[in-house]
């Protein structure tokens, strides 16, 4: 093996002296030999991205593959900054935009998270072809030097980034379930308050209204048509409006915001005039959440339908409703086609249904409160968002260090009782690393 550091492309720099720079090919050749797929096989979508793991296995496919072995490793080559590698754990067959690399003199784990370090797949990100869909050359990937100590230290490596890793993920799932538990918190103190008011000892009535069941005995129940009008003021030529749209995620945002690049409108001549406080209804999307108030002036595609208040109200508590599932539920039961991707709700659908319409005063009351929980569930979301993507670039960094060198653990065992990762994996994490 040619140990010149000097020779050759490589990323990598400053590791230890006795440690080689080899290229890939001379110590992992790729397999090319395809045959009909049989048993396990694994597309590119299936890798998820920078964690080498599996996201579904059960996909059927029909035609030939390329057949990998157990420790083999599987590179994408279609946008390689994706970082979908993965260390085979069973025979299969791979097809699609992946080369499979048959470890033969080198420790398989190890090379796994050499080529999933930042620094192999800045270098292949790099050298990609194509703008649409950014593809590797398979062999400037196989003749990429990589770092490679001895046998036992690449043992070692591999086991220290196998427990330390665990430790990481470990945090990070923990964070991801925050998220989602917040997630679920906020949703069910929206859905209380604009059904069943603040008050838990008020008095309950039965609606009358299935999807709405009990509600405070002081509240009306109004259709929608009695609350809104169908607006459909043109806006003028050659106007300057902000164009709004309105999304399933966020509600109603100036366009300009969230579609820099592409689907553009060439003009707003005929699009709605919005108002602030005025509703948006996507008609095709509103039973999946695309309804929402517009804190804009402004223009939207006649595609969507633009409700104004006919009745003294707070426009934002009709805003939570309309978003919320409950009522999203009910949307969809009231929207009309021959299929699920094709139903739309008419505001003559949307107008029949019956919603809650507290006193104006309450209406303030449950926005406020619901506005004050969400924005400290919202600080939490950012707060464990934030502790996430620190992780992450942990995770990264110390892949790198470990693959280059940077940290010594040829001597590193695993403490006593590791097999199972600990509320302490952070400081842990901390003291190995810095």
């Amino acid at each position: 093996m040619e140990d010149n550091k000097e020779l050759g492309h490589s990323p990598f720099r400053d590791i230890p002296d006795e440690w080689k720079l080899v290229p890939v090919k001379y110590i992992a050749p790729l397999r090319t030999e395809k045959s009909p797929i049989t048993g396990t096989s694994i597309s590119l979508e299936q890798i998820q991205s920078g964690t080498g793991r599996l996201l579904n296995t059960s996909e059927t496919v029909a035609g030939d593959g390329v057949l990998f072995q157990n420790g083999d490793i599987l590179f994408g080559k279609l946008r390689p900054y994706l970082a979908k590698v993965y260390k085979a754990e069973s025979v299969g067959h791979a097809f699609g935009d992946i080369i499979v690399f048959a470890p033969s003199a080198v420790v398989s784990e190890f090379l796994f998270f050499v080529l999933i370090s930042h620094e192999f797949i800045k270098e292949v990100d790099h050298s990609t072809y194509g703008t649409k869909m950014p593809r590797a050359n398979p062999e400037f990937i196989c003749s990429i030097r990589v770092p490679i100590p001895s046998l036992d230290e690449q043992k070692s490596i591999s086991a220290f980034l196998h427990y330390e890793l665990a430790k990481i993920d470990a945090l990070i799932n923990e964070q991801k379930r925050l998220i989602e538990l917040l997630k679920e918190k906020r949703q069910a103190v929206i859905s209380h308050g604009v059904t069943k008011g603040l008050n838990p000892d008020a008095p309950m009535k039965d609606s009358g209204v299935e999807w709405l069941g009990e509600v405070p005995e002081h509240w009306e129940l109004r259709k929608v048509k009695r609350l809104f009008r169908l607006k459909a003021e043109p806006a003028p030529p050659d106007n300057d409006h902000e164009l709004l749209s309105v999304y399933t995620d966020i509600g109603v945002k100036p366009r300009k915001e969230l579609e820099q690049k592409g689907n553009k409108a060439s003009t707003t001549d005929g699009y709605w005039m919005v108002k602030k406080g005025d509703l948006i209804v996507n008609k095709l999307l509103a039973w999946m959440g695309a309804v929402g108030m517009s804190d804009y002036d402004g223009v939207t595609s006649p595609a969507y339908d633009v409700l104004e208040q006919i009745e003294t109200l707070e426009p934002y508590f009709y805003h939570l409703l309309f978003r919320n599932k409950q009522t999203q539920n009910e949307f969809k039961r009231w929207s009309r086609g021959i299929m699920e991707m094709r139903l739309r709700l008419y505001f003559d659908q949307l107008g029949q249904i019956y919603v809650p319409f507290p006193p104006l005063k309450e209406q303030r009351e449950i926005v406020q409160r619901i506005q004050m929980i969400e924005s400290t569930y919202s600080a939490l979301t950012i707060e464990a968002e934030k502790q996430v993507k620190l992780l992450t670039e942990r995770h990264s960094a110390l892949i790198s260090a470990a693959v280059t060198g940077k940290i010594d653990v040829s001597d590193w065992q695993p403490p006593a009782g590791s097999d199972k990762v600990d509320s302490n994996a952070s400081v842990q994490t901390e003291r190995h690393y810095g």
